[in-house]
């Protein structure tokens, strides 16, 4: 019996990480771009009309462009897909050697099978300055060495890929969460809104 069950379960694993491997290939990332943009200003009717900013701040903004395209029909949608950001900024010095590695995380849901879709992440103007002693960079390219993106569905990779291309750098590195936030998180929400993919919505108290 226990040689049985064993056997069933090596089986089962084997197909698993078959199909793992499989529906990576249906996955490609296609463009990984950082940039900068303006924190928006929205006009309202109502409320404090004196607390109007010397000058609008630049966020960096993180964009990603995939594919999912499987040769099978069905599923026409996946229900969830997760994107894993590691953003290493270009602030090396006595207390971060190498730079600092930010990570975040966004899960997607209601993906079809389609080209060229979207996903973002930011990073606020007051983070920059926290790890860049006071003063942010003036563009995206001095403020970052390099962006990584994985795929995960169902805690499956599926994808992977780096802004300069240098392969799965960022395991090597000591990651500090928490500073990189979703489009909901920001300023931008309602923005582009059938640009982006939809995120998930974090449960109630959360």
């Amino acid at each position: 019996m226990k040689k049985i069950f064993t056997s069933l379960l090596l089986a089962v694993l084997t197909l698993g990480s078959a199909a793992a491997q499989q529906g990576a290939k249906d996955f490609q990332l296609l463009k990984i771009l950082p940039d900068f943009v303006t924190t928006p200003e929205y006009s309202v009717s109502f409320g404090p009309k004196n607390k109007k900013v010397q000058k609008n701040k630049d966020w960096l903004e993180l964009e990603v462009s995939f594919n999912w395209q499987p040769k099978a029909a069905k599923p026409e949608f996946l229900d969830e897909l997760t994107f894993n950001y590691f953003v290493l900024l270009n602030n090396k010095g006595r207390e971060y050697p190498e730079g600092t590695l930010l990570t975040g995380s966004v899960t997607h849901v209601a993906i079809p099978q389609a080209k060229a879709m979207n996903s973002v992440m930011y990073i606020s103007p007051r983070t920059l300055e926290r790890f860049f002693a006071g003063k942010a960079p003036n563009s995206a390219s001095a403020a970052v060495t390099d962006v990584g993106v994985t795929i995960t569905m169902q805690g499956q990779l599926v994808a992977e890929a780096s802004w300069k291309g240098r392969g799965q750098w960022w395991s090597a590195l000591q990651q500090m969460g928490g500073y990189v936030l979703n489009k909901g998180e920001t300023p931008f929400a309602p923005l582009a809104w059938d640009y982006y993919e939809a995120i998930k919505a974090r449960p109630a108290g959360m």
